[in-house]
């Protein structure tokens, strides 16, 4: 997959593709199903499947104040869209310029005259423009008018009757629920960071531990977590598996939130090394413990539990594409 910045001076077959348009954060099953169509339409016309989605997350724009909520950075959604069969990613840095654009210009600037579209495939509660004023039905008349292909794709239902959102996978992780955004997302839910210099406490209780700057990344709940954890390298991305706390650490009156991964088995130096930690199972909440030998007593009990869920679990390179 092709990615370029809606500014980028665009190559001629990077124009006239079927396009995706949306925030597409976690790209989960209902975002899958606009991709699919996407994909299949570009199949069909003989012309590339591409998508269009914003950066920074609009709602970080224009609620400055929110507390992390992102599901997928840019890096994890880029994978996943190129593991799905997607031929190009468009990124829009959507900053107060951008939110500024009338809808109708953002149609006949950017979908036409910039990429030139042949079909447009987007959920059927799509808005987009200045304040959200266009909908599908200004799209439809636009498209009916310019030439080009529209498609709404239907929202998907998850088992309950309930559209499957964004906003329903952060639910479900926020009370420590990896079974059900797994389920949602049709892959585990994975972060990605920066290994960055922490306190050493875990080393000293003889778990070392890599400490992640997740940035934007929605707060699960607090507690363990079995994991597997992915380094990059030249020759591809390395697996281990690993046990993760994220949380305030109130054995020593943390007051910060953090994510600290244990790699199982592993000795090497990991600062400033970029991780891809990928959530299977939430094991305990977090909890204080009588003195540190207790918490090291138990430290041990999730390392070992970590070890016996992660046995049963496919490695990354045994998922179908588009499953992280």
């Amino acid at each position: 997959m092709r990615i370029f910045h809606l500014s980028d001076d665009l190559p001629a077959d990077a124009r006239g593709a079927v396009l995706a348009i949306g925030n597409f954060d976690g790209v989960h099953i209902g975002h899958r199903r606009v991709i699919a169509e996407t994909r299949d339409i570009a199949r069909g016309l003989g012309v590339p499947s591409a998508v269009l989605t914003f950066e920074p997350h609009p709602r970080r724009l224009f609620t400055p104040e929110a507390p992390p909520f992102r599901l997928s950075s840019l890096d994890v959604k880029a994978r996943v869209l190129d593991g799905l069969g997607v031929d190009l990613l468009f990124v829009a840095a959507f900053d107060r310029a951008f939110a500024a654009i009338p809808a109708v210009a953002f149609i006949d600037d950017m979908l036409l005259a910039r990429l030139g579209v042949r079909h447009v495939v987007v959920g059927d509660d799509f808005r987009f423009g200045h304040r959200r004023q266009g909908d599908i039905g200004l799209l439809r008349a636009r498209a009916q008018a310019a030439g080009f292909g529209l498609s709404p794709a239907p929202t998907v239902l998850d088992a309950a009757g309930a559209a499957v959102s964004s906003n329903t996978i952060r639910a479900a992780l926020a009370t420590g629920d990896t079974t059900a955004a797994e389920g949602l997302l049709g892959r585990p839910w994975e972060v990605d960071g920066t290994v960055v210099h922490g306190d050493a406490r875990g080393r000293a209780l003889g778990f070392p531990t890599a400490n992640l700057d997740i940035d934007d990344y929605l707060h699960p709940a607090r507690g363990i977590y079995a994991v597997r954890v992915g380094i990059a390298g030249a020759a591809g991305t390395r697996w281990h598996d690993g046990a993760a706390s994220f949380g305030l650490r109130p054995q020593f009156d943390g007051t910060e939130a953090r994510l600290e991964v244990h790699l199982l088995d592993f000795d090497g130096d990991l600062y400033g090394a970029t991780l891809r930690v990928v959530f299977h199972a939430y094991l305990r909440g977090e909890e204080r413990f009588a003195d540190v030998d207790a918490l090291v007593a138990q430290i041990r009990r999730d390392v070992e539990e970590a070890r016996r869920v992660l046995a049963a679990v496919p490695s990354p390179g045994d998922r179908p594409a588009g499953r992280g």
